[in-house]
């Protein structure tokens, strides 16, 4: 039996949309980076860009479990000694609502020069307008 791999440009990648609305954090960006990855299909490779794009609206109503509204904080450190600096999850939910999702997807990604390439292929959108229509996106079950 012949193992096969998939081939850069033999994949075919399709477009899915999100409601982030009533969706836990976490649970939707496991999902997310799955999809991502292209695990969902059989011809998933692990070193290949075998994904699809995926769209997000409404990320400003993403849910959260327990006290993580509050207590959850995001560390930015920019190389001088005792400079960095936290913010809480609350407070990107009012200034950047699309960082909260980027941010959960990317650390459920592999490390390396392919998750960059695959985080280009998730759009995030803050209110539930986007400008993908022509993508003719199907819902993400």
């Amino acid at each position: 039996m012949k193992t096969t791999l998939a081939k850069e440009g033999a994949v075919t990648q399709d477009w899915y949309i999100v409601d982030a609305s009533k969706e836990v954090l976490g649970r939707l960006a496991a999902k997310i980076a799955m999809v991502l990855r292209g695990r969902n299909k059989a011809i998933y490779t692990p070193h290949a860009d075998a994904g699809d794009f995926v769209i997000v609206i409404n990320a400003e109503k993403i849910n959260v479990t327990g006290n993580k509204e509050t207590q959850k904080e995001y560390m930015f450190y920019n190389q001088f000694v005792g400079r960095e600096r936290y913010a809480k999850l609350s407070d990107f939910r009012r200034r950047r609502p699309d960082f909260i999702i980027k941010h959960a997807v990317k650390g459920m990604l592999p490390k390396n020069r392919l998750a960059a390439r695959l985080l280009t292929k998730l759009k995030v959108y803050a209110g539930d307008k986007h400008p993908h229509t022509a993508q003719n996106p199907k819902p993400l079950i």
